[in-house]
């Protein structure tokens, strides 16, 4: 599948209301308890310009703008999240504060060096060109900056099969990375790693909340998930197959802070 074609799947997967439902708010593992430690981890202040990229529906964005005072764009590349994000923040009374616009991580539209802060949740392991996308955070970024990452961490080669299909990678899975890789790809782009961190528990708990919630949606919205695609009896398999991956280590869920150099 080429590039523009996943990231299109990719967005509709995620801008998808039985998505919504699966998922939650936050659409990550550790919502937003591990959001707000990722943002005191960068050390947001008011004063702040901050780029949430792959912002979805604005969860994050609106979460940091009101916590923590800051100017919020967000970026996302499917045009219905970006109108949920629009709504959201209106109704929330941020829409001064935070503005949403529809775009693609690995071509960011914004001028060189005008943030403070770029956070990426949950979506840099489902970038085609991860380096390019690092690329892009770090141009953005003013010298000094620093990018906050949380994401799903995997061994690509030790995934089961279960694991390894395109829709294992529109779930964030079949082409996330280790740690190590994911701060040597910020490394080529400019960016060095100050902090990372394992949250491999979150992982599960996410793992967890699906089942629950498809078990529910199948009494309650069969004719929704079958509209969706979602093949329900594949599904168990599926879920066990991604405990049995976090257990082996060789799937969990990381947070990473990475500076650009001041001296540029």
């Amino acid at each position: 599948m080429a590039d523009d074609d996943l990231k299109a799947c990719c967005a509709a997967a995620y801008s998808s209301d039985v998505v919504a439902l699966l998922l939650g708010d936050s659409y990550h593992p550790g919502g937003i308890t591990l959001t707000r430690r990722l943002a005191d981890a960068l050390g947001l202040t008011p004063q702040n310009r901050v780029l949430d990229v792959a912002s979805g529906r604005g969860t994050t964005a609106l979460f940091l703008a009101d916590a923590h005072g800051v100017r919020v764009d967000g970026v996302d590349y499917s045009p219905a999240n970006t109108a949920l994000a629009q709504g959201a923040a209106a109704a929330t009374g941020l829409a001064e504060q935070v503005a949403f616009t529809t775009g693609d991580a690995e071509q960011l539209t914004y001028e060189d060096g005008v943030f403070d802060a770029v956070v990426c949740e949950c979506a840099l392991c489902t970038f085609p060109d991860k380096a390019k996308a690092a690329a892009e955070f770090s141009r953005v970024l003013k010298p000094g900056g620093r990018v906050g990452i949380t994401d799903v961490t995997a061994e690509p080669g030790r995934l089961p099969a279960e694991l390894s299909t395109l829709a294992a990678r529109i779930a964030c899975i079949a082409d996330a990375r280790p740690l190590a890789e994911y701060t040597e790809i910020l490394a080529a782009a400019g960016l060095r790693t100050l902090r990372t961190e394992r949250h491999d528990q979150a992982m599960l708990r996410m793992i967890d909340q699906i089942e629950a919630r498809l078990n529910l949606l199948r009494l309650t919205a069969a004719d929704r998930l079958a509209a969706a695609g979602m093949d329900t009896d594949a599904a168990p398999a599926v879920l066990n197959a991604a405990r049995a991956a976090v257990s082996d280590g060789v799937l969990g869920y990381g947070l990473l802070v990475a500076e650009k150099s001041r001296a540029e």
